[in-house]
């Protein structure tokens, strides 16, 4: 049986851009133009994957669309797609499973890429034959993500830093998790090991700059050194 995509977005050119991008690829591909469709078509179909816009006009916005998804108790994650640049809503859509996100405009292959890397992660997760390499642990720390348990994240990503300690992507992921669990201190731990190893990763330097806003530590436009502390 072929993956079911679900595409939601209010604007019908946008669609059919991504339609395009993933027809050829042997998906059985559906559409929705708001959040209230698209949870009907959640429940009828049960999609593999659901591509969302983060802000849509009227009725439910991609993220209150994702919190009725899982108060239903529908597993299918999701791609958030946005031409906004939003931390705190990022954080947010992270607490409810996502953890996948473009933003506008994107390339085809883009798309290709991220919902082929999600439906591997879904697919590996019933494997037990999958060398326990980083790659395998950093998916099982993101299908955690997707499943809301956060517990399990954590020790995924513990093992996966472990194997690769100089993982600024996979120091930042534990950051975030860490502060999903309102563990802050871990979390900042986190973000300042990332930003050590690499002090242009933006994702790390935006997460410590909301952390400091968080607690008034006061924030800098200068990028965050761990010698300032």
């Amino acid at each position: 049986m072929n993956p079911k995509i679900l595409i939601v977005d209010d604007e019908p050119n946008v669609r059919l851009m991504y339609r395009s991008a993933l027809e050829g690829c042997c998906y059985e591909i559906y559409e929705a133009d708001s959040g209230a469709k698209a949870l009907n078509q959640c429940k009828e179909q049960l999609p593999d994957v659901a591509i969302l816009d983060l802000r849509m006009p009227g009725g439910l916005s991609g993220l209150e669309l994702l919190d009725e998804m899982k108060k239903v108790n529908i597993p299918t994650p999701v791609v958030f797609i946005t031409a906004y640049a939003d931390v705190p809503n990022a954080v947010y859509a992270m607490k409810l499973g996502a953890i996948d996100f473009l933003q506008k405009p994107i390339l085809p292959d883009q798309l290709r890429a991220v919902v082929k890397d999600i439906l591997i992660r879904h697919e590996s997760g019933k494997s037990k034959d999958e060398p326990q390499d980083f790659e395998y642990f950093l998916r099982c720390t993101k299908r955690a993500i997707n499943l809301r348990d956060f517990a399990a994240a954590k020790q995924y990503i513990i093992k996966a830093l472990e194997i690769e300690p100089d993982s600024t992507h996979a120091l930042n992921l534990a950051g975030v998790i860490f502060e999903m669990c309102e563990e802050f201190d871990q979390a900042r731990r986190y973000y300042g090991q990332a930003i050590k190893r690499n002090k242009n990763f933006e994702p790390a330097q935006a997460n410590m700059r909301r952390i400091f806003e968080l607690f008034n530590f006061g924030i800098s436009d200068e990028p965050f050194n761990l010698n300032n502390k």
